[in-house]
């Protein structure tokens, strides 16, 4: 089975060496498995949320698209493209935000965050917030659902927004799905062996720190940065103690087994501050030197990096575009030319009238109901775990497939599988009940 999975980088800043330990070298990793089907993206609608400077978010585009190839990502095999660059997503957002609660959103950590900055600052609670940061959760659903992502790999802090996803989804999938799941739950996958690296001050490597490692600095600017990581007072000679260093944590991402022993062993045997530096600096030049002069080559041609993006645009597309169409048709956004060959194909269908509706238990478990065409009730399933499940059993019993009708406490139940899946309420008396089950097999009889 392929398994869809879906990241994005958002486009402020210059990458840095945590971008690459702990998103960019496991997603590209991973993206060379037989069955993975990798979606990776410049999150360039997400950067106007909290950068208002055309110019950095432009650089900042141009920057990361060049490090995820230099670093060896196979546009082949993986779909790269840029947000901005597919306009079924804002398009999708707004269907989603139109079924978004206010209430889920007003849950999101950023919003509260800022919220609760500003009441502590004496500030009116929405001060300075705008509706992209409120919206946020919705963007990122937009873009996760758009290709169906069965997985998204995300740091902690984002977990909550995959979790929002998979609501809005539901919720959808609810309102407009009628038995068909549209959308797949997404599920967050947090990597547990994949560095957070430390930044030059020990507080995790972040842009909004300015605490940084640029990746693909010069030599030079290399030596620099890593010559500022916070070191204890310890001199030449006397023992320190890796695992409370931020030094070894660097050196740790991009070492193997033998050499992060050596140099934990050199650490304990009162290696200098200077020279474990120096380890470092040579480690990343082993690591990045080739990568580095790629990247150079590929910013010096921007012509290029834009039709590798739009090449990646147009085949995001191919699935993009279509889906799309099915979401408009599901939420009623259709043609009037198929409302006038539905409604031709109305006149010739019989007993068709009755609908199934799907919901969801207050316990969580899904169900559905089938409704004859005066609205009375003549099914309602068991509880379902999930909704897939609900589904495929709805899906089944639309699908024309011979009827295992059976009495039962004043009804009949329906049976696939030698399973009791619906119930119908009970009868005052056997005709009442041949009657209702008369109804059910007109109204799931195969169209003619």
């Amino acid at each position: 089975m392929t398994t869809r999975i879906l990241t994005g980088i958002t486009t402020t800043g210059t990458p840095h060496l945590g971008n690459y330990a702990g998103a960019i070298r496991p997603a590209i990793v991973a993206s060379r498995a037989a069955d993975a089907d990798s979606f990776y993206f410049l999150a360039d609608y997400h950067a106007l949320i909290k950068c208002d400077e055309p110019a950095r978010i432009q650089r900042s585009r141009l920057e990361i698209a060049a490090t995820w190839l230099a670093l060896g990502l196979d546009t082949d095999k993986a779909t790269f493209y840029r947000q901005s660059d597919i306009p079924e997503i804002p398009e999708l957002c707004w269907l989603l935000t139109c079924v978004a609660g206010k209430g889920l959103l007003n849950r999101a950590h950023a919003y509260k965050a800022s919220v609760d900055k500003n009441v502590e600052q004496g500030e009116d609670p929405d001060a300075g917030i705008t509706m992209g940061l409120f919206s946020y959760p919705v963007l990122m659903a937009a873009d996760i659902l758009m290709f169906n992502a069965h997985k998204v790999p995300v740091g902690r802090d984002q977990i909550q927004h995959v979790e929002m996803a998979r609501d809005i989804a539901q919720r959808f999938n609810h309102l407009f799905g009628q038995g068909k799941e549209l959308f797949t739950l997404p599920e967050a996958v947090i990597e547990e062996d994949v560095a957070t690296l430390p930044g030059l001050d020990g507080r995790k490597m972040s842009k909004s720190y300015d605490n940084t490692i640029p990746l693909f600095g010069s030599a030079k600017q290399l030596k620099d940065a890593v010559a500022r990581v916070v070191t204890d007072s310890k001199l030449p000679g006397e023992p320190k103690d890796p695992d409370s260093s931020h030094l070894f944590t660097l050196y740790q991402a991009f070492a193997a087994p033998t050499q992060q022993a050596d140099f934990r062993a050199a650490l304990q045997d009162g290696l200098g501050w200077g020279e474990a530096k120096q380890a470092l600096c040579s480690l990343l030049e082993a690591e990045l030197g080739e990568a580095r002069e790629r990247y150079h080559a590929l910013i010096g041609k921007p012509a290029d990096l834009e039709d590798i993006l739009l090449a990646g645009a147009a085949k995001a597309r191919k699935t993009a575009t279509p889906f799309l169409g099915e979401l408009r048709e599901a939420v009623g956004l259709r043609s009037f030319r198929s409302q006038a060959s539905s409604a031709a194909g109305e006149k010739k269908k019989t007993g068709k009238s009755a609908r199934f509706v799907s919901f969801r238990d207050d316990d969580g478990s899904f169900r559905f109901r089938l409704l004859d065409a005066a609205g009375e009730q003549l099914l309602l399933s068991k509880s379902f775990a999930d909704g897939k499940a609900a589904g495929m059993v709805n899906k089944r019993l639309q699908s024309g497939e011979a009827l295992d009708v059976r009495e039962q406490d004043g009804g009949f139940g329906v049976w696939l599988d030698d399973e009791c899946v619906a119930q119908s309420p009970a009868f005052a008396d056997s005709s009442a009940r041949q009657a209702a089950v008369q109804r059910l097999r007109e109204a799931l009889a195969p169209a003619e």
